[in-house]
């Protein structure tokens, strides 16, 4: 921006020191409010309770504006020192296809406004029918290359014995030594019905509790008869309380004592129950989780047990569900933030409607795209909105600063004024939206998936963010000016072109 900005007051014939000096004074607070609105979408992450996002949202929010302060200060300084522009150097400016299409969106602005509008509403109707599709759903590797051999492994075990992800189900007697002599017998009896329950389930492989540990203690008593594989009932149990006993020959500190020891705590008032199953995603892992609740609390009355699900597996789905929530909320403050700015820099609600609307149908468009292509809301793309919402409302800064600046040149003309603004803004902003979307497309290369969402993510609600602010919110300055109707200004065509 600052450097469009030179160049274009230097062929202005004002000279190297006008055209700085014009730089610094037209530009220093569009730059500024560009910056905080971009160090607003990231810094909003520091609101999350996110240990990682909070520093990388300070981090990024804090190196924004000390860009911006570098760049201020730096800037018009080394460009003092250094020769007059050459016109290899403001070239750009004059580039044709650009200028063509320059000319074409001041034809859709001042004569097809009513085409704009419709293929606007069009593309919002679409991108809202993506949106019912859009699914909140994550898995804890599906961010990995399908070929990584993390992932291939964690497939095959899937696959052949149910998945590694671990669950845990802690049952609570309430009381010490409450897993003494046939007390103990009936909670382990209720574990073995809710591990009968867990079997049912394709996704969930064998648990292991006490309960299995009994079971094989029996059909050892009966001479490995298989039909004997089950639960000790009042009448087996006096049999084989001797092989259980942890003062056995087994000795405390092997055999059975271990398992003992590793499934039941030293008060004897806690036992868990362990199993291992597929990463089944935050979407089907509620389910089979209500389920399983369900059960439990059949089966143990709240009034004597205390059930706890436990995990990697139950850390996961609550912590995807939080970050998510957590960037949600981001969201919303990034626009109530960026709204202010845009109100205090302007002191127009009527101008801040015409910018936030520009800015909004890209981010609708986005995640309806997203819904229709099947990617999911999950922590890796839910964060690109704040991030493009903070990034493209740069682009309705510059338009709408620089319209203002040279309202009062046209007497406060709003056709001709528009018509200059593209024209003369219109340039800088493809070229800095086409540089952004370079620097974000690059991570479509990357082989993590969350990256990779990222870049075309963002990249593709920063192009739609530059046409809508070229084409729809001029269109939306001249409806909603107040004054007669806009008509086409003089060397606008009317064709088809």
């Amino acid at each position: 921006y600052f450097l469009n900005k030179y160049h274009t007051e230097y062929l202005k014939g004002k000279g190297k020191q006008a055209a700085l000096q014009g730089m610094v004074s037209r530009m220093g607070i569009v730059t500024f409010m560009c910056n905080v609105s971009a160090a607003i979408g990231f810094a909003v992450f520091a609101l999350t309770q996110s240990p990682i996002l909070k520093e990388f949202g300070i981090v990024a929010g804090i190196n924004i504006m000390a860009l911006f302060v570098i760049s201020f200060c730096v800037l018009p300084g080394l460009l003092s020192y250094l020769p007059e522009p050459k016109p290899s150097h403001t070239r750009y400016l004059e580039n044709d296809l650009i200028n063509r299409w320059l000319l074409k969106i001041e034809n859709w602005v001042f004569v097809r406004r009513t085409m704009v509008f419709a293929v606007t509403g069009v593309v919002l109707v679409i991108a809202i029918a993506g949106l019912f599709r859009l699914k909140s759903v994550g898995y804890i590797v599906d961010d990995l290359p399908k070929n990584d051999k993390i992932y291939t492994d964690l497939k095959f075990i899937e696959h052949n014995f149910h998945g590694v992800m671990p669950l845990e189900i802690v049952v609570d007697t309430k009381k010490r030594r409450g897993l003494s002599g046939l007390k103990a017998l009936r909670v382990f009896t209720k574990m073995d019905s809710l591990s009968q329950t867990m079997a049912g389930f394709t996704e969930i492989g064998r648990p292991l509790s006490i309960a299995e540990a009994m079971k094989f203690v029996k059909q050892a008593f009966y001479s490995g008869d298989s039909t004997q594989y089950a639960m000790p009932n009042d009448f087996d149990a006096p049999l084989i309380a001797d092989y259980l006993a942890p003062s056995s020959s087994m000795g405390a500190a092997g055999g059975f004592g271990r398992i003992l020891n590793s499934f039941i705590d030293t008060a004897k008032q806690r036992t868990r129950l362990s199993v291992n199953m597929a990463d089944v995603g935050t979407e089907r892992l509620p389910k089979l989780l209500d389920t399983l609740e369900k059960r439990s609390a059949q089966l143990f009355d709240t009034a004597h047990y205390k059930v706890t699900f436990t995990g990697s597996t139950i850390t996961f789905l609550v912590g995807s569900s939080f970050i998510i929530n957590g960037l949600k909320d981001s969201i919303m403050w990034a626009f109530l933030l960026i709204a202010l700015c845009m109100l205090y820099l302007f002191k127009s609600f009527r101008i801040l409607i015409c910018s936030l609307i520009p800015n909004i149908i890209p981010l609708v468009i986005t995640a309806g795209i997203m819904g229709w292509v099947g990617v999911p809301l999950k922590p890796s793309t839910v964060l690109i909105f704040s991030v493009a919402l903070g990034i493209a409302i740069d682009v309705t800064i510059r338009f709408l600063v620089n319209y203002k600046q040279e309202l009062p040149a046209y007497n406060g003309d709003v056709t001709q004024t528009i018509q200059q603004t593209i024209r003369h803004t219109g340039i800088s902003i493809i070229y800095t939206s086409l540089v952004l979307i370079a620097g974000f497309v690059i991570f479509c290369f990357s082989n993590f998936g969350g990256t990779k969402s990222m870049g075309w993510l963002i990249s593709l609600t920063l192009l739609v963010a530059m046409v809508t602010n070229l084409v729809l919110l001029p269109v939306l300055l001249i409806i909603t000016s107040g004054k007669r109707k806009a008509q086409a200004p003089a060397g606008t065509s009317t064709g088809n072109s």
